[in-house]
């Protein structure tokens, strides 16, 4: 399909339908403790209810555009018409949403023709709905820009750094001495668990700056066009030379007018001074 405007506002359309049927179930389950199973280790926990909103996602996705593509966080890559793509994560944030912090979120992002053209990010507990297209970024329908500090001493950061990875990874000390450097530069530095929502935040200037050091392509894709069409700078780090955004393993967003040049998640995040100022290229 033509990745045009009318066409990026039905998949943005779509999205919100399919994220808003995972609402109720949600909310409902919060904080009732559900069981936990693990998946990679102790680190990555699933409950029944991200299988559950995964697959009822799916249904609508498949209803809406017959055969497309799926990838999602529980059931991997399903469909075979890979004109339109779906990038679903049921609950980021499943460790929150598991004990009862009101932190995690529903992502759904669309990729037309090779390129990101839509995505939402749904807040059940607050019933915030983000949505990127190609005609901008919105919250509950209302236009969103990505405006706050212009430097650390102003800004909250908000990132997963050092994750379990991190530490296992590099040298510990080393790791240890920059998460320091960035607590000590910055006004505030959270962890709040779901990057999806982390970054529909940075987009609506709720939250700073955002950094992740390893990522899936299904937690960031909507947040990414979220980002990027409300004005912010979303930087994908240690992707592959001609690769998508979208796959890369980590990404540093911020919002318009943050000096990252000057701020101290540039040397944790390994940024070149090219990489810093200066105008970025639109999502491919």
């Amino acid at each position: 399909m033509n990745a045009d405007v009318p066409a990026s506002r039905e998949l943005a359309a779509i999205a919100e339908l399919a994220a808003r049927t995972t609402g109720d179930r949600l909310r409902t389950a919060f904080r009732s403790r559900p069981g936990i199973d693990l998946k990679l280790d102790f680190h990555d926990p699933v409950t029944e209810h991200d299988r559950a909103a995964e697959e009822t996602i799916r249904e609508v996705l498949d209803e809406q555009t017959p055969g497309c593509v799926v990838v999602g966080e529980e059931g991997g890559v399903q469909g075979r018409d890979d004109r339109v793509r779906w990038y679903v994560d049921p609950i980021d944030g499943t460790a929150n949403f598991a004990v009862g912090l009101p932190f995690f979120c529903t992502s759904i992002a669309a990729v037309a023709d090779g390129e990101l053209v839509a995505g939402v990010v749904y807040d059940p507990i607050r019933d915030d709905m983000f949505t990127a297209s190609l005609d901008g970024a919105t919250c509950n329908g209302e236009p969103i820009r990505s405006n706050g500090a212009t430097g650390d001493r102003g800004a909250v950061l908000a990132t997963s750094y050092p994750s379990p990875h991190d530490l296992a990874e590099g040298d510990r000390t080393e790791t240890l001495r920059r998460y320091g450097d960035l607590i000590g530069a910055f006004a505030t530095v959270r962890r709040p668990g779901s990057a999806a929502l982390t970054l529909a935040h940075v987009a609506a200037g709720w939250t700073d700056v955002a950094y992740d050091s390893w990522i899936n392509a299904y937690d960031i894709a909507a947040g990414l066009l979220l980002v990027r069409q409300a004005g912010g700078t979303y930087l994908p780090l240690r992707g592959k030379p001609g690769g998508d955004d979208w796959d890369a393993p980590g990404y540093l967003a911020c919002v318009a007018g943050f000096d990252l040049a000057g701020s101290a998640i540039a040397e944790v995040a390994d940024l070149t001074a090219q990489e810093c100022p200066g105008d970025f290229p639109p999502v491919r």
